[in-house]
């Protein structure tokens, strides 16, 4: 491969970059909406070059990787696919695969190859003051070929996140959104709702809070407008999840009601099983 583009320069289009440069040889050209935005990442010399035209980002391209909201991918992918040169690459970093996937993929058949991807990498903070090279050193990546998907697209796609340090995963689109629902969408849904409710009951009790806490519901400082879309577009997934949830809180909560000696040896027994399963997590990584 020798150039890549990348489709947006938040967080992860700009550590992509960064990336990229430090760990291949090859060539980045990196798109952005806004001049103010171009600016900024020559200022950091972040890629080869920066430009508001797509046509030009896009002119020569191997791999094209789409870092905007998946809401905005379908219209930008439309006037990539027209951009790009025939059998050129494209893949995406959406939280969200089977509607990406279903939209994207017809649109790239007559020219190029689209492969969905998610690396699983990233933080509450946005933009590309936040970008750095080593964002995806040991995360894992989600690679979600389409029945249509060629081999050969497949391979260079996670040869590519390989380069950036990622471990990388196949799940089909459907069992994409089936898993980060339990693993990325609920956890975010749930920090939200607990930082809610305690402002509702006491928001005087923020004043003591500890790093639990803080630790606890780092994520719902995340962009409210990105993971709206990102939970209304798994809608399905996270319902199921998050109903599962409450009915594992409401096990507890019958404990907790009945403080028998019985209960009490339950309630060890699920902190016991939660903590085997959260050092297991820590250890594998």
């Amino acid at each position: 491969m020798n150039k890549l583009a990348v489709i947006g320069p938040g967080l992860l289009g700009g550590s992509i970059a960064l990336a990229a440069r430090q760990y291949a040889s090859w060539r980045v050209s990196i798109w952005a909406r806004r001049d103010e935005a171009v600016a900024e990442l020559r200022d950091r010399g972040i890629g080869d070059e920066a430009s508001t035209d797509l046509g030009a980002v896009a002119d020569g391209a191997d791999l094209a990787v789409l870092c905007i909201p998946i809401g905005a991918m379908p219209e930008v992918a439309a006037r990539l696919a027209s951009a790009i040169p025939p059998g050129a690459i494209v893949t995406d970093v959406g939280s969200v695969k089977a509607r990406v996937v279903a939209e994207l993929a017809p649109i790239f058949r007559e020219r190029g190859h689209f492969v969905g991807s998610h690396p699983m990498a990233g933080s509450e903070q946005t933009g590309i003051s936040a970008a750095r090279a080593d964002l995806f050193g040991g995360s894992v990546c989600i690679v979600t070929p389409h029945d249509g998907a060629k081999a050969q697209a497949v391979a260079t796609v996670e040869a590519f996140w390989r380069t950036l340090g990622c471990r990388v995963r196949q799940l089909s689109p459907q069992e994409h959104d089936e898993t980060v629902a339990l693993i990325s969408h609920l956890p975010h849904l749930l920090a939200a709702a607990l930082v809610n409710s305690v402002g509702q009951q006491d928001p005087g009790a923020f004043d003591f809070v500890g790093p639990g806490f803080r630790d606890t519901t780092r994520v719902a400082g995340g962009p409210p407008p990105m993971w709206t879309e990102i939970l209304t577009s798994n809608g399905p997934a996270v319902l199921k999840s998050a109903e599962a949830m409450i009915a594992k809180l409401r096990e507890f909560m019958t404990l907790l009601e009945r403080q028998t000696d019985g209960d009490a040896l339950s309630m060890n027994e699920f902190l016991t099983h939660a903590k085997t399963e959260r050092d297991r997590l820590r250890a594998s990584h």
